[in-house]
């Protein structure tokens, strides 16, 4: 439940503290003197975006902070999940700084919005004035019933196996518009893969032709060059290997009696091998060196055939057309593969679609089968707060399709009177009895479910006098399973509370500030007889206050 409640620079709100107990407190104060003020407040501690217009002074930031009394609520779960630190005295708050950035901390422990709105709401369930209104909400209607049927753990698999059964219908359209544009495409990216493929394309390639084209057109040249080598180095007259055995003859001739001639022979010997490896490699190359005319267009024509390639695919390499190639051959096989990917696709979507139909089905049932509970004791409470001959009928149908919370839709009947026809809250409820209705639905949710604290805002808006002192008995009663906290305008409903705050303005600094503060007993007498009388307070008003209160 919550213990505390501490708030600066917040609208009209300085910085104020209160402390709450458990049981029913009553916030009461006279309209416009900041009551809504705290709830807004409040909301930012389950997750209620701000900016800076809630900032009383620009120039400093918001601070609201909760601390939660949470020992024996079940909360540890939440806690886990997010790896924070689990207190049985646990402490919430919001930051607003004047730039506009909110930051949020559980246990000083800096989280996310979504934390808080996880944790926030398995803390406090905040009833503002509109909020008479979700009862026509078909969302509301349909959490009323899983809260009766605590069907949470089967809905949690529902909504996986629901977003698994979309995914899957998602790719298959996507699959199959793929498809069809690509069908389309196909003998396009046929004909460009048949094209690359039948011209056998070999990395490299291109600059070994170039290469081998320089030497086929210039073939004569060359080996008119490496005759003439070959000639100078052993032809029969004035070559160079005869000249070298001429002078080996010479060196061998003093070498016995002419000690350097000796080494000058040997060197000369190397040069001679030398000579001879080259005079016969020379002549093995232009023995393989041939004018080829044919190999000479042949070469031509492939260069051109590549070349070709390059600008059609906008690429400089052998090499990219080869990747273009690959990858039109893989665009190819998946096209021709998809009517295999969408059959699998139909399969999987089945068998998703018969899990769904099973677990919907399962939802349903436990669903129906809280249906008369729920209209049994939602109609002995709204007879209890002064509609005799009220109906009230939960109508469940199921939909066309699968939705987010199963295949059921589910309409509040009611009807007021006892010649009335059962039809659509909306068309037959009004302000007064729809108060009364949802009023009788959250106590009965509050009897199945452990909820620490319920905040009322003028639940009451719209009853007076006898139903008013029964809805207070009505509130008083959930008070005994929970926190409540109840804002209220009427006194039958105000004197039922175990503890009385008082909301009012105060100018301070040239400023209009709003304050709380709990009543003491002659306090509370006071506050109770205003708000029977007005201002102008009277002896009976006095003595009716002191007869609500039970007290002398």
């Amino acid at each position: 439940m919550l213990t505390t409640l501490a708030i600066q620079n917040y609208a009209l709100i300085q910085e104020l503290n209160i402390d709450f107990s458990d049981g029913l407190s009553i916030i009461t104060g006279e309209t416009g003197a900041g009551k809504s003020i705290l709830l807004g407040a409040l909301s930012l501690l389950v997750g209620q975006r701000a900016d800076t217009t809630v900032l009383l002074d620009q120039s400093r930031k918001c601070i609201v902070e909760g601390t939660f009394h949470i020992n024996g609520y079940g909360l540890e779960d939440v806690f886990v999940q997010y790896d924070l630190d689990f207190d049985d005295i646990s402490v919430i708050r919001r930051e607003i700084s004047p730039d506009g950035k909110s930051r949020a901390f559980v246990n000083d422990s800096p989280v996310n919005l979504t934390v808080i709105r996880d944790l926030g709401e398995r803390l406090i369930d905040i009833h503002s004035q509109h909020q008479n209104q979700y009862l026509e909400n078909p969302q509301f209607q349909l959490k009323v019933l899983d809260t009766f049927a605590r069907d949470s753990i089967l809905l949690q698999k529902y909504r996986e196996t629901y977003t698994l059964h979309r995914a899957l219908k998602s790719d298959y359209q996507n699959t199959s518009e793929m498809a069809s544009k690509n069908k389309a495409d196909l003998d396009y990216f046929q004909f460009q893969f048949d094209q690359l493929n039948l011209a056998k394309l070999i990395d490299g390639e291109f600059d070994s032709l170039e290469q081998e084209l320089k030497l086929l057109t210039h073939s004569e040249e060359i080996k008119s060059s490496l005759s003439g080598v070959s000639n100078c180095m052993s032809g029969e007259t004035n070559s160079v290997i005869l000249f070298i055995k001429d002078s080996l003859v010479f060196f061998n001739k003093i070498k016995g009696f002419y000690p350097p001639a000796i080494e000058l022979q040997n060197r000369l010997d190397s040069v001679f091998v030398e000579i001879k490896d080259i005079a016969h490699e020379t002549e093995n190359l232009c023995e393989h060196i041939d004018h080829d005319p044919v190999r000479v267009d042949f070469v031509k024509q492939r260069l051109d055939s590549i070349y070709s390639l390059f600008q059609k695919h906008r690429c400089g390499s052998v090499a990219d057309l080869i990747n273009i190639r690959d990858d039109l051959k893989k665009r190819i096989d998946e096209i021709s593969n998809v009517d295999f990917r969408l059959e699998e696709l139909k399969k999987e979507m089945a068998l998703v679609r018969s899990s769904l139909e099973n677990i919907s089905s399962a939802i349903s049932s436990e669903r129906q089968n809280v249906i008369h509970s729920i209209e049994n004791k939602v109609l002995e409470l709204v007879k209890q707060l002064g509609i005799p001959n009220g109906l009230f009928k939960i109508e469940m149908t199921t939909t066309e399709d699968f939705t987010p919370n199963g295949s059921d839709r589910v309409r509040f009947l009611f009807s007021a009177n006892k010649q009335g026809v059962l039809q659509e809250l909306a068309k037959v409820a009004s302000g007064g009895e729809m108060a009364r209705l949802m009023l009788s639905i959250k106590a009965t949710i509050s009897d199945e479910i452990t909820l620490p604290t319920i905040i009322f805002d003028e639940i009451d808006a719209g009853v007076s006098g006898d139903i008013a002192d029964k809805m207070g008995n009505v509130i008083f009663h959930m008070s005994e399973n929970a926190q409540i906290i109840n804002i209220t305008h009427l006194p039958q409903i105000a004197s039922k509370g175990q503890n009385h705050y008082f909301v009012y303005k105060v100018d301070l600094d040239d400023k209009t500030h709003t304050s709380i503060k709990k009543l003491k007993s002659d306090e509370r007498v006071i506050e109770i007889a205003r708000m029977l009388s007005g201002e102008q307070l009277s002896d009976a008003a006095i003595n009716n206050a002191k007869a609500l209160l039970g007290v002398e």
